[in-house]
């Protein structure tokens, strides 16, 4: 129970400086814009099950057709988008939270605590976590009721969008915590978490690669840095697919991004047990 109350109250302390640093606030106010994109911009007449009119801006964008493909169509768009753009927003917003734990006087005040040194990373952890799931869910279900009340097609598998992107934040995010650890630049932690979002995007071509490269040991190299890294760009890829009702494929990104996570949150619970402040 004792450890339950500690776990509540560090997750609360980094909702409270979000908020307090208009964190949350800046995520929520953008999430409510674009809502109010879908909600007043856009116009979608619905006649026995086909789209009528679609309307853009006061333009007429297209006509007679099937509600159900067009609505499968733009929640894919608009998944891709998500995906990337809240992953954006919640790494920039999180940097700040993870390397504020280890400024002066406040790393002091926390270790002088009953509450052993992981408790405090992890509840640091889940705080975030907390912070940005809450954001994607307000998003992700807001224009996916849009959607359904203008249409009628309550398209479930966009609801996936709030578990790709609460999941991949997750993986960066411990990478994030881990170089904030070492480091205790906010900056260097979300540079590394953008620089594996960018290498994941070069890494998945793998059947590029093995044209371009013309040595075995080579692949090798490609390979073995495809596998040991996080799939940020096989994970969205995965993510559009199943909002288009196309097969999936292998969940190997999944579990070997969960892997490289796992890794990330132990090297740092180590290394932050070994520091001395």
């Amino acid at each position: 129970m004792t450890l339950l109350i500690a776990s509540a109250a560090l997750m609360r302390d980094t909702f409270r400086e979000a908020m307090a640093r208009k964190l949350f606030w800046g995520l929520f106010g953008l999430s409510s814009a674009l809502i109010l994109f879908f909600l007043f911009i856009m116009k979608i007449d619905v006649v026995q099950g086909a789209i009528a009119t679609t309307s853009l801006f006061g333009q007429t964008i297209g006509h007679g057709v099937d509600v159900t493909r067009l609505v499968r169509g733009v929640h894919a768009a608009i998944s891709t988008f998500l995906y990337t753009w809240l992953m954006c927003l919640a790494l920039f917003a999180s940097a700040g939270l993870i390397s504020s734990v280890f400024e002066p006087g406040r790393i002091e005040l926390l270790l002088s605590k009953p509450v052993s040194r992981a408790h405090i990373l992890l509840g640091r952890y889940a705080g975030n976590l907390l912070v940005v799931g809450l954001n994607a869910g307000y998003l992700v279900l807001g224009i996916w009721l849009i959607f359904g009340w203008k249409t009628g097609v309550w398209n479930s598998a966009f609801l996936v969008v709030m578990a790709t992107t609460a999941f991949m934040f997750a993986v960066l995010l411990s990478a994030m915590v881990l170089v904030a650890v070492l480091s205790e630049s906010g900056a260097l932690a979300i540079m590394v978490a953008f620089a594996l979002m960018i290498v994941s995007a070069i890494l998945a071509q793998r059947s590029i690669a093995e044209r371009l490269l013309s040595s075995e040991w080579s692949r090798s190299i490609w390979n073995a840095l495809y596998w040991a890294l996080p799939k940020f760009f096989d994970v969205g890829s995965m993510n559009l697919n199943f909002v288009q009702g196309r097969p999936v494929g292998s969940l190997a990104p999944l579990w070997s991004s969960a892997v490289f996570a796992a890794v990330m949150l132990a090297a740092s619970l180590y290394s932050f047990s070994k520091r001395n402040y």
